[in-house]
């Protein structure tokens, strides 16, 4: 798990990948990390097809989960626990969140994306105390 993702070099700030999260719990292709220097950012991008990753806060609760690309880019981020203009839980479209471009803006959950939640909330729920270390 790297900075800002998982690949190989350095992250745009002069972190080494694989510095800057730390991977507690892998259920299929969802992978539960926490980034080591406590704050609670979404990776950018990951070197693995198909990969959902959750952001657990400092307080080890889901706060995003994240969804990449064909060019492994982070393309929607669901957030959690912070509402976005009174929109809780909402979706995020887009590797930078352009919140002026309406084809990259924010939303409600699909269907699809609300059966996630309670997937990985039923996963963390059923996990939690045996990963959970802080």
């Amino acid at each position: 798990m790297g900075g800002r993702g998982s690949s190989t070099g350095m992250s745009d700030n002069g972190k080494p990948y694989g510095t800057e999260y730390k991977s507690l719990l892998t259920s299929g292709n969802i992978k539960f990390v926490i980034k080591k220097d406590g704050s609670a950012t979404a990776p950018m991008e990951t070197m693995t097809r198909n990969r959902v990753y959750v952001t657990l806060s400092p307080k080890g609760e889901p706060k995003y989960i994240s969804y990449y690309d064909r060019e492994n880019k982070r393309k929607k981020q669901i957030d959690l626990d912070k509402p976005h203009r009174g929109v809780l839980p909402h979706t995020h479209h887009g590797y930078e969140h352009n919140e002026n471009d309406s084809s990259k803006g924010y939303g409600n959950l699909t269907d699809k994306e609300k059966a996630m939640v309670s997937r990985i909330n039923g996963v963390w729920k059923e996990k939690k105390d045996v990963v959970w270390t802080r």
